[in-house]
């Protein structure tokens, strides 16, 4: 019997993220979607808004690719007054205030076509793709497997912060 190869495993991580995502939109209106803690903190939306476009911009560029985000119509479709190659890294809090959705579903359908594409680019590789080096600016430079694994993590980390953001906007709405 084999055992599971790499590209499984990677499908396996972004299959959980996407599951953790459609699970913090489940039943949440704009005003849940939008609600920010505090005015500098980011909303669902925001967070994850910036967990599709990093690991859209991340997938795309190590595929080869263009974007979903540009070449699937999604700039237009959400309409933000933003860089339209921006992925919300280093944005300021009124910068992070114009990603604002009134429903879950056009996120779900951007978060779809990431999900869609990142499955289809890991479904193709083999172990000897991840030694592939995709970025020489850092020290050392960085390999396929390292910057995969880099997206999962911060996709991880902005999906868990979404469902704590969600938390506190049902207690704050619960008071």
């Amino acid at each position: 019997m084999a055992g599971m190869k790499s590209s499984e495993l990677l499908a396996d991580a972004f299959g959980r993220i996407d599951s953790t995502v459609r699970e913090v939109l489940d039943g949440l209106d704009g005003t849940a979607l939008n609600w920010r803690p505090d005015p500098a903190a980011n909303s669902i939306a925001w967070l994850l808004w910036h967990l599709a476009r990093i690991q859209d911009e991340q997938v795309a560029h190590v595929a080869g690719v263009d974007s979903r985000w540009r070449a699937g119509g999604f700039h237009e479709r959400f309409g933000f007054d933003l860089d339209p190659h921006g992925t919300g890294y280093g944005h300021s809090a009124e910068q992070a205030a114009v990603v604002r959705v009134e429903t879950a579903g056009l996120l779900l359908d951007y978060l779809g076509a990431v999900q869609t594409q990142s499955l289809d680019y890991v479904a193709g590789l083999d172990g000897a793709d991840f030694d592939r080096i995709v970025d020489r600016r850092w020290t050392p430079a960085v390999t396929l497997g390292v910057r995969l694994v880099s997206v999962i993590d911060d996709c991880v980390q902005h999906a868990g912060q979404a469902a704590y953001v969600k938390g506190l906007f049902a207690r704050a709405a619960d008071r």
